[in-house]
């Protein structure tokens, strides 16, 4: 009976399925498009959403419609055009030195993690609620 819990939970943890660019839906295209042009493709998967990585290490996941639901650029800020005015003014005026690396957008709001490993939380408005630990 373990093995096959084990076999069955492998099975389902496993299936992510390549998709190419043009089967992303058109959104998430365009997301990419508009924020990260010139930037090469390099692959995308689909499960329960869709997570594309591109030739300069950001990794952007998308829902099945196409909606961004988190942006991570290791080493390079976050393009300021998807962080809402609220959150940038705050990270800015807060941490001067740093930059936004990761915005993930939840349910109710956003956490974002800043170059120098700080985790905030701020609310759909871009109110900063807390650190994240």
């Amino acid at each position: 009976m373990l093995l096959f819990g084990l076999m069955t939970l492998n099975a389902f943890a496993f299936n992510d399925r390549p998709v190419t660019f043009q089967q992303l839906p058109q959104k998430a295209q365009q997301f990419i498009n508009t924020h990260f042009k010139g930037v090469e493709f390099l692959s995308a998967t689909v499960d329960d959403d869709y997570e594309v990585y591109l030739a300069n290490g950001t990794k952007v996941e998308f829902t099945l419609q196409g909606e961004w639901k988190e942006v991570k650029c290791p080493g390079s800020a976050v393009p300021t055009a998807i962080v809402p005015a609220a959150i940038t003014k705050y990270v800015k005026a807060q941490f001067p030195n740093s930059i936004i690396v990761k915005i993930d957008k939840k349910y109710g709001g956003y956490d974002v993690e800043l170059n120098n490993d700080m985790e905030l939380k701020f609310d759909k408005n871009g109110k900063f609620l807390s650190y994240d630990d």
